[in-house]
């Protein structure tokens, strides 16, 4: 191959963003390849979607794999060029001879006599461009961790605003239920209301405070993350380069995970009590898959386990059904959900598909990270999950239902009125844990 041929052939080795040799390049959709580095500091930090650099083509796929074959005719191209390092590393003062070996006890630019010294003859010694490219690896490492670090970073950002918004929706939702639920108690309650509400927008605000202290901190995270990055980046670029960081405490930052009290309701046991159905639930417990769909408006059941589809969020569980069903009155039962953190709760139809006008409570457990909603439409409830019995109060004919932890004697949430137009069974499953 001449020098011209030879010329043509490392220039399909560099990278068109960073003008060097590639460095753990991947190739997109369009064909283009970038070093994974460039890719992502130039693709609008990982927000989708991506445009080819090149040919401004949008790529759909997210993550790309390594091109093996182009990283390895980088590295070969590196290892073969000269090592440009700076004159006085060069050359050894003590043999002015060029220092082309690496030490890798000592992490030090050895020229040969000093490699075969006693001082350095039991050592490891590597060519500069072969030690170079080790220690490029490690650095590929390090930025690999940090984007990683980043994008879970910038995704409980996300999240955590999201939590925001939907927390000051919830507040004031919970301000009307509350209300609501005094209205219905036949002793008046107002200071009591008034203290609760009250107690409801201190410890509200309180949350706020911490989620916006989060998010700050957690874009100050990704800033110092961003500013690693790129100079990792740069340092592997570098004709010769070596891992220094330590990223041994570089922890992203934890998101807040806000909870409000559920303050006691005084006498709202007894009230419910009045309306108490005995044996509301049948005694047999039917084994069943779970389904929820995306948005939980939709609870699949399905009698088979090996049949039912593949799916992050079914669980192997058991279902029981009200004995009774019910078409007019007021009736309160309880359930203890002691033994399970994955279970759902509230009344349905004589069907094994529900939709939206179901009435659920569901709580369910991952990671550690307890979550309690209700569907229809779909509501996060951000009070303190029930560890004991839950009570279930059903107003027919107003078409509304409550949930209660009766350990506290508190109001958990309660279903704006609206309209039932056909028998409703009590409904209890729970997930094997």
């Amino acid at each position: 191959m001449d020098s011209d041929d030879l010329q043509v052939f490392q220039n399909e080795l560099i990278c068109c963003i960073c003008m060097n040799y590639f460095i753990d390049p991947v190739t997109i959709d369009c064909g283009h390849s970038f070093c994974r580095p460039c890719l992502c500091l130039c693709s609008e930090e990982g927000r989708a979607p991506m445009r080819c650099p090149s040919c401004r083509k949008i790529s759909e796929k997210p993550n790309f794999n390594t091109n093996v074959v182009l990283k390895k005719l980088a590295s070969l191209a590196r290892q073969t060029r000269p090592q440009n390092i700076k004159s006085s590393d060069s050359i050894c003062v003590l043999h002015e001879e060029t220092k082309e070996l690496f030490c890798e006890a000592d992490k030090r630019l050895l020229c040969g006599p000093c490699s075969e010294s006693p001082e350095h003859m039991a050592h490891s010694h590597s060519p500069i461009g072969w030690a170079a490219e080790e220690c490029r690896e490690k650095l590929i490492k390090e930025m690999d961790y940090l984007w990683k670090i980043d994008q879970e970073t910038r995704n409980n950002l996300n999240l955590e605003t999201s939590t925001f918004h939907s927390l000051k929706d919830y507040v004031s939702v919970r301000k009307r239920i509350i209300t609501i639920q005094y209205q219905k108690m036949p002793i008046f309650l107002d200071e009591e209301e008034q203290r609760h509400l009250q107690a409801l927008e201190r410890e509200a605000e309180e949350l706020f405070q911490q989620l916006r202290d989060s998010q700050v901190r957690m874009t100050q995270h990704l800033e110092r993350m961003k500013d690693m990055y790129r100079e990792l980046w740069e340092t592997s670029c570098l004709t010769w380069s070596c891992s220094r960081t330590d990223l041994a405490q570089m922890q992203k930052p934890q998101p807040v995970n806000p909870e409000l009290t559920s303050w006691c309701i005084t006498g709202v046991l007894d009230m419910l009590n009045n309306f108490r159905v005995d044996n509301a639930l049948s005694t047999e417990m039917i084994p069943c898959y779970i389904s929820l769909s995306e948005d939980v408006r939709y609870v699949i059941f399905g009698d088979e386990h090996l049949s039912a589809p593949t799916d992050p969020q079914g669980v192997d569980s058991f279902a029981v059904w009200g004995a009774q069903a019910f078409t007019s009155g007021k009736h309160y039962w309880e359930v203890d959900v002691t033994l399970s953190s994955n279970w759902i709760l509230g009344v349905c139809r004589d069907s094994r598909t529900a939709d939206a006008n179901f009435i659920f409570l569901i709580s369910s457990k991952t990671s550690n990270h307890y979550s309690l909603s209700t569907n229809s439409p779909p509501l996060i409830q951000y009070v303190q999950r029930p560890l004991g019995r839950v009570g279930v109060f059903l107003d027919y004919d107003n078409g509304s239902v409550s949930f209660f932890d009766v350990s506290k004697g508190s109001l958990i949430y309660g279903f704006p009125p609206s309209s039932f137009s056909s028998p409703l069974r009590p409904f209890f499953c729970f997930g094997c844990t």
